[in-house]
C-alpha cells in the first residue's frame, strides 16, 4: 500500500506513525509533503516542509531506523513563495529530508 503522511494529517488522523509501525510490511512507499491539520473542514493547506503538521522528520527516521523497504517520494503541492520558484523548492524539499535523515534527534 501506499501512505500519503501529508493527506494523512490533513485528514486529521493523527499521526501516521503507529500505523505504519503495525502494518510496515504492507507499505511500499509513502508519499511526503507538508500539510496543516483540516481545522475549518476543507482539508489542511499544503505548505513549505517545515511549516506544517506533517511528522514528516520522524516518518523518515522510522523508515531508515527499522531498515523499511518503503520509498519514500516527494510530491511537491504548494504554490512557490514571492522570489522562489518550483525548481528551488524542490531543492529545499530534498534537502528537508537529507537533514532528517541524517539527524540522529
Amino acid at each position: 500500500m501506499n501512505i500519503d503522511i501529508g493527506h494523512w494529517i490533513a485528514g486529521n488522523f493523527g499521526s501516521p506513525i503507529e500505523f505504519m509501525k503495525k502494518h510496515h510490511a504492507k507499505i511500499t512507499h509513502i508519499h511526503v509533503k507538508d500539510r496543516k491539520k483540516d481545522l475549518a473542514g476543507g482539508g489542511g493547506q499544503n505548505v513549505p516542509f517545515g511549516q506544517g503538521d506533517t511528522p514528516i522528520k520522524e516518518v523518515l527516521q522510522l523508515i531508515r531506523d527499522n531498515k523499511w523497504p518503503i520509498q519514500a517520494t516527494i510530491e511537491y503541492e504548494y504554490a512557490p513563495p514571492a522570489g522562489s520558484d518550483r525548481m528551488a523548492e524542490m531543492a529545499k524539499c530534498l534537502q528537508y529530508c537529507k537533514d532528517a535523515l541524517l539527524s540522529k534527534t
